[in-house]
């Protein structure tokens, strides 16, 4: 019976040459993203932000997005963000926090209804406070850092320190490479988005885990052969299985992106992105570490390492 294979068995693609070129780029694209977070910053959802959100369907025709937008002024609420979904008749419409309380930001929400009654149905309203907003930015922010902390702790005992390191480095760069790509897109950042940079950690440390132990496996079997050779081979050795995994996820979230809704395309979006940064550094980031930090029996760093280094390992823990 044949068997269909996504790579073939004796694929020998020299995936290290390209370190050179991976390491570069992944600098850019971290010190973009930090970047983009210090000065641009978050778009911060009715979740963390506070507000009033509107679930409108117009009732004839199609959604008038500027004239929708034009409220603020009209109203004087401040900034109001207007943004389609679904069909050409569905719209959602948020409002800032108003000054002077929860009595403002209950006589706002009148104002808004009294103008768009005749011409749409407000299907949802959602108001949160700003301490409600408070308490979930805390909570989401201890829930991440804390979830960190716990992958970064199980990866120092599951592996020989030097694993452990670029295990931790593929780890954080997949973190910061995600509060980017929120930075930069300006998706609106929420609850949902907690959830999928969570979602995404454990993507990426599963990703670095298959990797590094085909990387021991085969350093334990081939003591004598070059580093990068053992990585390309431990690689291409599980390369099927990584093809086939990312793509039957991707395929999955590719679903919800188109079909699934405004509520959840931020963080659709955001695991699509995590898929590909986990598995470009899984290969690319994570392994070319050990080729800098090297590895004897005894499991401590050498001084200085090159490809053609003899690399042992030192038995698992």
């Amino acid at each position: 019976m044949l068997r269909f294979r996504l790579a073939p068995d004796n694929l020998t693609v020299h995936f290290m040459r390209l370190r050179r070129f991976s390491y570069p780029f992944s600098a850019v694209m971290s010190l973009v993203s930090v970047a983009m977070f210090l000065f641009v910053g978050l778009n911060f959802g009715i979740d963390f932000a506070g507000g009033t959100l509107f679930e409108l369907r117009a009732k004839q025709g199609a959604a008038d997005l500027s004239s929708l937008r034009a409220l603020g002024d009209t109203l004087n609420l401040g900034e109001v963000e207007v943004q389609a979904f679904g069909g050409d008749t569905d719209v959602t419409l948020r409002i800032r926090l108003q000054p002077g309380g929860d009595v403002a930001q209950q006589a706002s929400v009148e104002k808004v209804r009294g103008v768009i009654a005749d011409k749409y149905e407000v299907r949802r309203v959602e108001v949160v406070g700003p301490r409600v907003s408070g308490e979930l930015v805390q909570s989401g922010t201890l829930g991440v850092v804390l979830s960190v902390l716990a992958v970064l702790t199980y990866l120092w005992f599951r592996y020989e320190w030097p694993l452990a390191v670029s295990a931790v480095i593929a780890t954080m760069h997949d973190l910061l490479l995600t509060v980017g790509f929120f930075s930069i897109t300006q998706l609106e950042f929420n609850t949902t988005s907690i959830a999928a940079i969570l979602t995404i950690v454990g993507l990426s440390l599963n990703e670095t885990v298959v990797v590094l132990d085909r990387i021991r496996e085969m350093m334990r079997k081939y003591k004598k052969l070059p580093m990068a050779e053992i990585i390309d081979l431990s690689i291409n050795a599980v390369l099927s299985r990584t093809i086939m995994t990312s793509t039957t996820a991707s395929l999955a979230l590719l679903a919800l992106v188109i079909f699934g809704g405004h509520v959840i395309r931020s963080f659709s979006l955001a695991m699509l992105w995590g898929i590909v940064v986990a598995t470009y550094s899984s290969i690319f980031i994570c392994s070319p570490v050990l080729i800098y930090l090297g590895v004897r029996l005894d499991g401590r760093a050498m001084s200085s390492t090159t490809d053609e280094d003899v690399v042992k390992l030192s038995p698992a823990k």
